[in-house]
């Protein structure tokens, strides 16, 4: 259940700071602070969904959201490596992708049998 609620904590500040960096100006210092809290919440959300399983296995215990870790994690190391050669469209593409990913995923929680759709709709 630890897994869970890491998983949740890091999802929730990663979706939150992640709009605030979407709306604000690129580049100060806040923004580079800001947007490493936002690079460790997605990497923590998507490793911890490694000791996360639900329904839909496609090898063991792990399914095609899954499969969307693994993207999060390639999208954050692009991306870093892209700013660092001052290559900005290629850093902006992969982090809103990344974050695109994750409002999907969170969509996802939604449906019905998931835990957090058993949370707030009662299941």
């Amino acid at each position: 259940m630890v897994a869970v609620w890491v998983h949740l904590f890091a999802a929730l500040w990663a979706l939150v700071f992640g709009a605030v960096q979407l709306l604000s100006a690129k580049g100060s210092r806040r923004h580079r602070w800001l947007g490493w809290s936002w690079v460790l919440a997605m990497a923590v959300t998507a490793v911890s969904s490694f000791w996360l399983s639900g329904g839909l296995a496609l090898l063991g215990p792990f399914s095609v959201i899954h499969l969307l870790s693994v993207w999060i994690l390639v999208c954050l190391v692009i991306s870093m490596l892209a700013v660092r050669r001052r290559r900005l469209d290629t850093h902006r593409n992969f982090l809103v992708g990344a974050y695109l990913g994750l409002v999907g995923a969170g969509l996802g929680t939604l449906a019905p049998g998931r835990l957090i759709s058993g949370w707030l709709f009662g299941a």
